[in-house]
């Protein structure tokens, strides 16, 4: 199969014809796509937000990831600028601001639909949509201060310079923003319902030597202010409550995960994450998947394994485009 791909986005209704249709733009699918290229395949790269990066970009495009192989530290967006230039190395197509909504097979590959009308054709295709859709849990309280002080998420660290800040939760995702604020804002409170954190055990232990207020157990109560958010009440199970000045809450409760159109295109699934055999190959010959959306037994969910498997993929997936290729690719440092 022949097809040539470009890094120009792609409008609606288009035509693409591609060796390998990469769905998601997070890390794993960044590198796919780049992996792609070094084994000589013209590649497409799909997701439905609309900049590349997935869940880091999203996220937490400022707080340092320490577990990517070469980088003591390494903050979110740094990491995704970096594996950009790296996959813009095979010349990708990327469509973003289009999720593909329906696979079909064809004689020689698969035929992929996106909500915007755009057709895919390619070889093969690879998902690495993470964790599918996701929306944030919601706070009980003060929904009306949405956009006035209240928040899910904190994409800019900067945006909260000099603020008081009252974060709620006891994930990784509660902890690291208040460790990375901690610098920046002029107090930072740390809300959780619980004495016990569900975060790594490095975080809870830098979170107990620093400046930040922890509340627990404790929970949000009331938000108020005039006009924008000015402080929060929060309660114990004493009824012991505290008033505290905030400009912004962040509620960070986690997320619900919706897979979306995935759980339409008869893949095999376990806890909400596709099936994959040895060679990350799924139920469907021309469908592959890596990265947090592919489960198989022993499965770690890192960013690093998640390259991992987005390498092992292309691998099988170049030899099944074309059965005179070996799936040993030799090293980068040979081409």
């Amino acid at each position: 199969m022949t097809g040539h791909a470009t890094t120009d986005s792609t409008g609606p209704g288009a035509e693409v014809s591609v060796d390998l249709l990469i769905i998601g733009a997070g890390p794993t699918g960044l590198y796919a796509a780049y992996y792609a290229g070094f084994r000589g395949l013209s590649v497409a790269v799909a997701d439905a937000l609309p900049e590349v990066g997935g869940q880091i970009t999203a996220l937490y495009p400022e707080k340092l990831i320490y577990d990517v192989a070469g980088f003591p530290a390494v903050r979110g967006q740094e990491l995704v600028d970096r594996l950009t230039e790296q996959a813009d190395q095979a010349n990708p197509t990327y469509l973003l601001g289009h999720s593909v909504t329906q696979l079909d097979d064809t004689d020689d590959g698969v035929a992929a639909t996106t909500d915007t009308g755009t057709r895919i054709t390619a070889g093969a295709v690879l998902i690495c949509g993470g964790i599918g859709n996701f929306t944030p849990r919601e706070l009980p309280v003060g929904t009306e201060y949405l956009g006035r002080g209240l928040r899910y998420f904190v994409p800019r660290l900067n945006e909260l310079a000099g603020q008081d800040v009252v974060i709620v939760g006891g994930g990784d995702s509660a902890l690291d923003w208040a460790l990375s604020l901690e610098p920046i804002a002029r107090t930072v409170t740390l809300v959780h319902r619980r004495t016990r954190f569900r975060a790594h055990e490095r975080t809870v232990e830098q979170l107990h030597t620093s400046s930040v207020q922890v509340l627990t157990p404790y929970e949000v109560d009331k938000i108020s202010g005039d006009g924008p958010m000015s402080e929060v009440v929060v309660t114990n199970a004493d009824g012991d409550r505290l008033t505290l000045p905030a400009q912004t809450v962040v509620a960070a409760l986690g997320f619900i995960a919706d897979l979306g159109p995935i759980e339409q295109w008869a893949l095999r699934l376990r806890r909400r994450r596709i099936l994959v055999d040895p060679t990350m190959r799924t139920n469907r010959e021309r469908i592959f998947a890596a990265g947090d959306i592919a489960d198989y037994d022993g499965k770690v969910n890192l960013i690093a394994i998640g390259f991992g498997e987005a390498a092992l993929a292309v691998n099988h997936i170049a030899a099944t485009l074309d059965p005179t290729r070996s799936t040993t690719p030799g090293h980068s440092t040979d081409a």
